[in-house]
């Protein structure tokens, strides 16, 4: 107990025993010698409680700010003991959730709807230390908020943000006009006129749904708890990455589908940059100055580059008279090169062109948002490999992508 709460109590005593004291009027020589002590002892509290407050006011506020993380942490606790081995046990027989895994399970029922068993999108994560065989797992990865679903995705190199939402759509206000500056002309004269403080909503919207299959054999079944528990974990990460990193650059917008960041970059506004010649660092140096004469980014290094392996195969040989390649100029000068063949198209046409995409963070503003609802919801489904005694699951979760700034992304096609 703080003692700031102590010497309270003890006034709050003080006070009901002057009280019967005060009210005699003829008090006796003991009764007064008690006021006077009482007295005393209350004035020096009011010191001491003073004092008190004063040492402290720093415990009071490490108080606060626990209060308000405890939740989350709370929370990131209990996710770092989820284990998928128990909903698939669930699903494949029936066996009831314990432990951390069924309280995160309630915790998700409360919030939303499912048809199935609810997973937290942390579960998917890999963790470290989990082996396939029969070692003692180390302590897994803990993460404190949904950032990134999976760091190592291209979507995650390139600076896409993860948001995890409830329910419901939401927008993110982004700034687009703003405070106006100008200096007094004259004496008298006035400063420039305000100008009107202008944001364009960018909306995440649950209207995309994607379905991954998996199917668990007998025999991953019986085996022990640490290697179903990564083998399930690995495939739907691997699974739901792959399909991420395309729909969030190559998603048409039709079929069910997000539209992504490069098929869409005329709805987004993204600037399309033809270079119609054989990449090299002065290219993607244009496309860097441009950054920053937008005020997107302060230089090279703030900017994430990707690109498909052809245009690294078609860049590191070295330059006739130097001992450098066009792609050591390049990697040397960009923050983070990124090689895909899932994020981007293979090229085609004759000659055979290529597309690049910059990004880059500006004012804390991650350049692409990739909204997630809820939980993935892992369904079971009872006959399709009831034969062979497997367990065949379907996992739903719900994605949206969108782009916060179109000023933060440019596109490089033509690169032969």
């Amino acid at each position: 107990m703080l003692t700031s709460v102590k010497i309270q109590r003890r006034q709050s005593e003080i006070r009901q025993a002057l009280a019967p004291l005060v009210a005699n009027d003829n008090p006796s020589e003991d009764e007064t010698r008690q006021i006077e002590t009482l007295d005393l002892e209350f004035r020096q509290n009011e010191t001491r409680y003073r004092a008190a407050l004063i040492a402290e006011d720093e415990e009071r506020r490490e108080a606060g700010a626990e209060l308000e993380t405890r939740g989350e942490r709370e929370y990131a606790d209990l996710v770092a003991g989820f284990e998928m081995r128990q909903v698939a046990r669930y699903l494949d027989e029936g066996r009831q959730l314990e432990g951390r895994t069924a309280e995160v399970v309630q915790e998700l029922r409360s919030a939303n709807g499912y048809r199935g068993v609810p997973v937290p999108w942390q579960a998917l994560e890999l963790r470290a230390g989990e082996t396939v065989s029969t070692g003692t797992p180390d302590p897994m990865q803990t993460r404190p908020i949904i950032d990134r679903l999976f760091p190592d995705s291209v979507a995650g190199r390139m600076g896409a943000s993860m948001i995890n939402i409830g329910s419901g759509s939401v927008e993110w206000p982004v700034a687009t006009a703003g405070a106006s500056v100008g200096w007094q002309s004259s004496e008298t004269g006035n400063v420039a006129s305000p100008s009107a403080y202008a944001t364009t909503d960018h909306a995440l919207s649950p209207d995309h749904t994607l379905g991954v299959q998996m199917r668990i054999t007998r025999k991953a079944l019986k085996q022990s708890g640490e290697a179903l528990e990564q083998a399930v974990r690995r495939d739907m990460n691997a699974a739901i990455a792959v399909e991420m990193d395309r729909v969030v650059f190559l998603g048409s917008g039709a079929d069910g589908e997000p539209l992504g960041v490069i098929t869409g970059a005329a709805t987004y506004g993204i600037t399309n940059t033809d270079i119609g010649a054989a990449p090299d660092w002065a290219a993607f140096r244009s496309a860097v100055l441009r950054f920053m004469l937008a005020n997107s980014a302060t230089g090279p290094a703030g900017v994430r580059l990707m690109l498909r392996p052809e245009v690294w195969d078609a860049t590191d040989d070295l330059i006739t008279g130097l001992a450098i390649s066009e792609w050591d100029r390049i990697a040397a000068k960009i923050g983070n090169t990124v090689l895909t063949t899932n994020a981007l198209a293979a090229p085609s046409g004759d000659p055979a062109e290529s597309v690049g995409l910059l990004t880059t963070s500006a004012g804390g503003v991650a350049p692409i948002f990739v909204g997630t609802w809820g939980a993935v919801d892992m369904i079971r489904d009872p006959f399709s490999d009831a034969q062979s005694g497997g367990l065949r699951i379907t996992a739903l979760a719900t994605m949206d992508v969108t782009v916060a700034r179109a000023s933060q992304l440019e596109i490089i096609s033509g690169i032969q």
